[in-house]
Order: C-alpha cells, then sequence, then structure tokens
C-alpha cells in the first residue's frame, strides 16, 4: 500500500514520515526528489534559470533555494510557472521510483507537500493529512526559515486551505500536541494500514 502524507507548510509532515520510516514503513519524499530533479546539469534546472533569471543559481551552479522562494511567494504567476516546470519532472521520478517499490511488502510512504496541488492522488491509494494550529505553522515557519511573522503567514496563505485537505483526506494526524502525542496517532495508524484495515480515521 502506498499513503500519501501531505498537509500545511510547517505542520510537521516530514517529522510524521520519519515516525512511519521509524516503524519500519519505506519512506520516499517529493522533496527530496525535488531537489534531485534541480541537480546542475539537469534540464528542470536549465527550465528554471531560464524563467526567472541568473539570480536563482549560485555560485558553484545549484539552486537558490532561498532566492527563488523568496520570488514564488511574492508573486503567485510565478509561483504557477514554477509548479508547471517542477511538477512533470518529480512526477516522472516519483512513478519510477514507486513503480520500483510495487512489490515491496511493507508500508510505503509518499511524502508530498503538494500532492493535491500537483493532482498526484491517482499516485497514492490513500491520502494522510498532518495538521498543526495556525499559530504554531507561523511559529514553526519563522524558526525554520529565519523570516518574520508578516512573511511566515504570507507563505502560509499562498497554499491550498489546510481544511480544503483535511476535507479531502483519508487519515488526519494532528501534529498540533507533543511529540509523543503525534507518534501516538502515527503508531496506530501504522499498525492499522500494516493489518490491511480499510476503514478510515474519521476527519475533523
Amino acid at each position: 500500500m502506498v499513503l500519501g502524507v501531505t498537509g500545511g507548510i510547517a505542520t510537521g509532515k516530514s517529522s510524521v514520515a520519519r515516525m512511519f520510516g521509524a516503524l519500519g514503513a519505506v519512506v520516499v519524499s517529493a522533496d527530496e526528489l525535488a531537489r534531485e530533479v534541480v541537480l546542475p546539469g539537469a534540464p528542470a534546472l536549465s527550465r528554471l534559470v531560464e524563467r526567472f533569471g541568473p539570480p536563482v543559481l549560485l555560485k558553484d551552479g545549484t539552486l537558490n533555494r532561498k532566492a527563488l522562494a523568496e520570488i514564488i511567494f511574492a508573486d503567485p504567476q510565478a509561483r504557477t510557472d514554477l509548479n508547471a516546470i517542477m511538477h512533470p519532472a518529480i512526477a516522472l521520478l516519483a512513478e519510477q521510483r514507486l513503480r520500483e517499490l510495487a512489490r515491496e511488502p511493507r508500508l510505503i510512504i509518499y511524502e508530498a507537500p503538494l500532492l493535491f496541488e500537483a493532482g498526484a492522488e491517482g499516485r497514492v491509494d490513500a491520502v494522510l493529512v498532518v495538521t498543526a494550529a495556525e499559530r504554531q505553522q507561523v511559529r514553526r515557519l519563522m524558526e525554520r526559515d529565519e523570516i518574520g511573522e508578516p512573511a511566515a503567514r504570507a507563505r502560509i496563505a499562498a497554499q491550498m486551505p489546510l481544511a480544503e485537505k483535511v476535507r479531502r483526506a483519508d487519515y488526519v494526524v494532528d501534529n498540533s500536541g507533543t511529540l509523543p502525542q503525534a507518534e501516538a496517532q502515527v503508531r496506530e495508524l501504522f499498525f492499522r494500514l500494516q493489518s490491511h484495515s480499510s476503514a478510515p480515521v474519521p476527519v475533523p
């Protein structure tokens, strides 16, 4: 079974994916795939430079993620153009990796922050959305990206509303509490899925 893990920015998607991995699941990260498709020499990187200009490159020829983030979060059209370049490239690599793992007897986690936005639900058997209170999203984002509160709130607002993702979810993990509380939710779901239970966790 392939479980897609998604959610809002700074809700703790990667932490939840790691929890599944610690329990024995195989984890495929769309963020890691996104890094692979923009390595120097990759067609996607050339297209990014063509669209956004030399400032999105560092001196060593690698992608300047901070510069690119500043551009796309300030300009909806730039964000649309970025997705048009990145989503197809990530999709090809993701489908290849998941196909390679198709016979894997363990639960497969596909962690994809933009799973719904990329229309990639068909790539997975079920979707888990990780949620958190907005105040925690803001605080985590400020600390993680070293940005101010207005910038953090702008990045949250630029994404699909978390409530819409929850509405479309098969499963939900609320990461608003403590780490042990999140781990307990993940452990319970992991063993339910491992036992081939098809009953969804009620979505609030």
